[in-house]
Formats: structure tokens, sequence, C-alpha cells
């Protein structure tokens, strides 16, 4: 079922997490942080909506390190009532996709309530305080590519973000699957 992303107050400061990764590593916030600024994107294994974005994703957050944003996914779904999202599932995504970020699992929920997550994809885009400034989409595509010439909503505001400049325009609200709580 389809979710849209929340609106949320700017400027609040990111919270923190510590979780195991794919790669066998425990990663803070501190640990994914860039100088620039950092994204943290809820994903999932299995919703259509990040099937469609993946290698658009891959290829944002590939730029966005150059320009010196950390960025990590996180994966908060119920991994009992679907195993196509269970740890073992992720490190084959990760694998299969050649993710350049982290991918953290977050088997309690608890850092996706801390963020207020919503569905995946779920864009976070923070300055080098850590400071809440996009919280919008990736670009206008959903299931399918974007329109030839579509802006790279997210690369576009953390490029912003990273320069120390306004973001431009108005921040659409990601759409994607729900995030499967437990219980």
């Amino acid at each position: 079922m389809a979710a849209t992303a929340t609106a949320v107050a700017l400027d609040v400061t990111a919270p923190d997490f510590k979780l195991p990764a794919t790669d066998g590593k425990t990663y803070a916030l501190k640990d994914v942080a860039g100088p620039n600024g950092t994204v943290i994107v809820f994903l999932c294994n299995h919703c259509p909506y990040v099937k469609a974005v993946i290698d658009r994703l891959i290829a944002d957050a590939r730029a966005l390190k150059v320009e010196g944003v950390g960025f990590a996914a996180i994966c908060a779904n119920d991994a009992t009532r679907y195993p196509e999202d269970s740890f073992e599932a992720m490190t084959a995504f990760a694998r299969r996709h050649a993710l350049p970020f982290p991918y953290l699992h977050d088997e309690s929920q608890r850092a996706a309530r801390a963020y207020g997550a919503v569905c995946t994809p779920d864009y976070f885009g923070y300055d080098s305080a850590l400071k809440l400034k996009y919280r919008g989409r990736l670009d206008e595509g959903r299931t399918s590519p974007p329109r030839p010439g579509a802006r790279r909503e997210l690369l576009d505001a953390m490029r912003a973000v990273a320069a120390g400049r306004a973001i431009p325009g108005e921040q659409i609200p990601s759409i994607g699957c729900s995030i499967k709580w437990k219980g």
C-alpha cells in the first residue's frame, strides 16, 4: 500500500543511531555523516518504488559523496512478516546493487520511529550541523523513470546544502510502500 511522507519541521537535529550494516560493521550517525551534509534514506528490498529508483539513488549518492555529503540507508521493515526484508536479504540486495553506502538494519524500528519515517523510500537531508534541511523525494519518478530533463530534487537540494545555499523550490514528499511496523 502506498504511503506519502509526512511534513516535518525543518532544522531539527538528526536522531542518533547505532545499527548493524550489511558490510559486517556497526554504524552510528557520526560514522556516516559527511563534512558538508548527510542523507539518511529509509529503504527496503521488496518495494516497487525502491526497485524503480535504486539505480538513480545510487548515482546521486555517488555524486554527493564527491561533494562531501555522507549517505546511509536504513531498512526498518518487520522481517518476520516480510522475510524479503530480512538482514540476509538486505545483504544480498546490497551486494547485487553494489551499494556505495552503508545499508543498516533497524530491527527494533527505533531509528525509523525517531526519524518519523513513513514509507520506502523516505529521504532525510541534513546540513553539516545535522539539522534537517530536506524532506522530499528523489525526483518525480515513482515506479517508472522521470521524464527527460526532470529535476534531480534530492541531488539539487543536497548540493545547495553542501554549498551553504538555500534549497531551491518546494519540497515534494516522497511516496512509496508504507513502513512495515511490528505488531
